[in-house]
């Protein structure tokens, strides 16, 4: 039976200079097909970041090496994987994104591409490999649940691929959003309860990126535990090491890229330190979905309603930046409750999810 592997060729993803380079047309395809992806296997295009936002992160290679190879039958792409390499001394952990065309499942096409993300995840020493697939919310009768035991998601062409391939569905998170055109009321009064029940210590510092010369090192610390202080579940993780050149160097991509960065964080007043954070982002369209990049509370400083004082306050001062984007976009955990009880309390609801899926290699 011919197949299209029998016409198959894969080649290196070209890295633009810019998007509007002579050689950006793969790059350019590759950020396509994932907004397609997406909106087949979510229903949400716009989780999808466009090549603009995309590429700083494959021009900087200090802190994550990405490499990408791009799949042909013909002058048809049919599918792409791309890798992401911590760079950290001794990190054991890879993440793929495998992007088929929705038109060339069941043909080959996955397995030529996830064994060759598992060849350049050993190339690379590493042995973990680790992948996220996106499902709507609505569950028919074949379901996935995950090791964690906290939610589910419904089964997709990538799932069972990966299924197949001896990948482990470790964790399911929720994909919530958050009406912006709404009215904030709500979100004033949560934010006055949550600072008179956090108390005297602690104080709301913001900032639109780049990050202020005086906090860069106290917020390089607070970005350094979100690999490990967050709910991983089984999966290997490896502690990122931050200072304040990779701030720098983090706000560069970020401007580069052309999006626009909000930050509310808490500090801590006895210490000075800052011990909570929320990140908003949106692209250089300001009518575009917000996407919210992080929210951490210090788990030493937790059980201060934090949480709620970073994410009211950072929806709040969002109105100012970018009164016309429809919504803020947000991944957390299902074991997260604690996040997610703010979530639902500030007004996020569901609208997709992801599985967080792994392989050992060693």
């Amino acid at each position: 039976m011919t197949t299209l592997t029998d016409e198959l060729t894969i080649t290196p993803l070209a890295i633009p200079a810019s998007v509007d380079a002579a050689n950006a047309a793969d790059f350019l395809a590759m950020a396509e097909l994932n907004r397609r992806v997406c909106l087949h296997d979510a229903g949400i295009a716009e989780l999808a970041p466009s090549a603009q936002e995309l590429l700083p992160d494959w021009l900087d290679s200090t802190d994550r090496l990405q490499i990408g190879f791009i799949a042909r039958v013909q002058d048809r792409i049919v599918g792409t994987v791309t890798l992401s390499l911590p760079q950290e001394e001794g990190a054991t952990t890879a993440e793929f994104d495998l992007l088929i065309d929705p038109d060339a499942w069941d043909q080959g096409v996955e397995e030529v591409l996830l064994a060759l993300a598992e060849d350049e995840a050993r190339r690379s020493g590493r042995t973990s490999l680790q992948t996220w697939t996106l499902h709507r919310p609505a569950l028919g009768e074949s379901v996935l649940v995950p090791a964690t035991g906290w939610g589910a998601v419904p089964v997709t062409e990538l799932s069972r691929a990966l299924e197949a391939g001896g990948y482990r569905l470790e964790q399911v998170e929720r994909n919530s959003e958050f009406d912006l055109q709404g009215d904030l009321a709500a979100v004033e009064r949560r934010l006055a309860e949550a600072l008179e029940a956090a108390g005297p210590d602690y104080r709301v510092v913001t900032w639109t990126a780049p990050t202020p010369p005086e906090l860069l090192d106290t917020y390089a610390e607070v970005l350094s535990r979100l690999a490990t202080d967050v709910p991983s579940g089984d999966l290997a993780v490896d502690e990122e090491k931050w200072d304040a050149d990779r701030v720098r160097r983090r706000d560069k991509r970020f401007a580069d890229s052309g999006q626009t960065v909000s930050v509310a964080a808490v500090q801590h007043l006895p210490s000075g330190a800052l011990v909570a954070y929320n990140q908003l982002v949106i692209s250089s369209d300001l009518t575009d979905v917000t996407h919210q990049f992080g929210t951490l509370v210090l788990n030493e400083h937790r059980g201060r309603r934090l949480g709620t004082v970073v994410k009211c306050a950072n929806l709040l001062r969002w109105r100012g930046i970018a009164p016309a984007s429809p919504k803020v976009s947000t991944f957390n955990a299902e074991e997260n409750r604690p996040m997610l009880d703010i979530n639902e309390a500030i007004g996020f609801v569901p609208a997709s999810y992801a599985g967080a899926w792994q392989k050992n290699l060693s």
